[in-house]
């Protein structure tokens, strides 16, 4: 673990409500794993991130070096804006870092903030035009909650290109990274999560419909519009069902019959 006794946030780390910190733990755990299984990940690279519950300056994120499918709670760092390892062993990779630190600086609302070249969605964030064409109901999740990001600008090794990445994010939930990725942001895990998985799948399926070569039909955009503000308030417990959460709880219930170390 890299500790300094000086540093305010390491002195008061103990004051933190652990119990909750290590339940954000095993959530974000949950979905490296989960993501991993799915093919969502890229080798070693690749990063999830949460802000410490009960903090504003301090995130957990991913050592340097492990797969997505190696993850545990235990596992993972605990960093402040100025990267500086407040627990865990290990580091951040440089993009990890310059990436996630300045998207939860800069950008408060995300609490989470997921970044992945998860395969159909980076691909559409490859070529001309809009990446969704809203044509299948799981894309409308994410009607009006997108933008892309045109200027890419290599790997974010400085903070210049963690703050512009993390300016284009607007009022967007969800960022296509040109000639990159993808990058997921909200109020908490359960939410990123729920968002990153169905929009790769909404992105696979577009692009099987797109390899037909017949037109992919548009929904009205009325139709669209009225289907996203249903989705949005089921997510906001308008219908009384709390998709998101469900949704987390029943990977981890997976990863608990297939693989019960994932929780160390």
């Amino acid at each position: 673990m890299n500790t300094s006794a000086s540093s305010p946030a390491i002195a008061q780390y103990d004051d933190l409500d652990h119990e909750a910190v290590w339940r954000a733990r095993v959530d974000l755990a949950a979905c490296f794993r989960t993501a991993a299984r799915l093919g969502l990940h890229e080798g070693v690279c690749n990063h999830l991130s949460f802000m410490v519950p009960g903090r504003d300056d301090l995130f957990m994120v991913n050592p340097d070096g492990w797969s997505f499918a190696e993850i545990t709670p235990s596992r993972l760092l605990i960093c402040d804006f100025n990267r500086q390892v407040i627990a865990g062993d290990g580091v951040p990779e440089d993009t990890a870092f310059y990436i996630h630190a300045r998207i939860h600086k800069n950008v408060p609302r995300a609490r989470a903030a997921f970044h992945t070249h998860m395969p159909n969605a980076t691909a559409l964030a490859m070529v001309e035009g809009p990446p969704l064409l809203w044509a299948g109901q799981s894309s409308l999740k994410f009607y009006g909650r997108t933008v892309v990001d045109e200027e890419y600008g290599g790997l974010a090794l400085d903070e210049t290109e963690g703050d512009r990445i993390a300016a284009s994010l607007g009022d967007a939930d969800v960022v296509f990274m040109k000639h990159h990725g993808v990058l997921v942001v909200g109020p908490s895990i359960a939410k990123a999560w729920d968002d990153l998985y169905y929009l790769e799948r909404a992105c696979e399926v577009q692009r099987l419909a797109q390899a037909s070569g017949r037109r992919v039909v548009p929904i009205p955009e009325a139709i669209a519009a009225r289907t996203a503000q249903q989705m949005r308030n089921e997510d906001a417990n308008g219908a009384g069902r709390d998709s998101a959460g469900l949704h987390l709880e029943s990977i981890k219930r997976q990863l608990d019959r297939d693989a019960p170390e994932w929780r160390q």
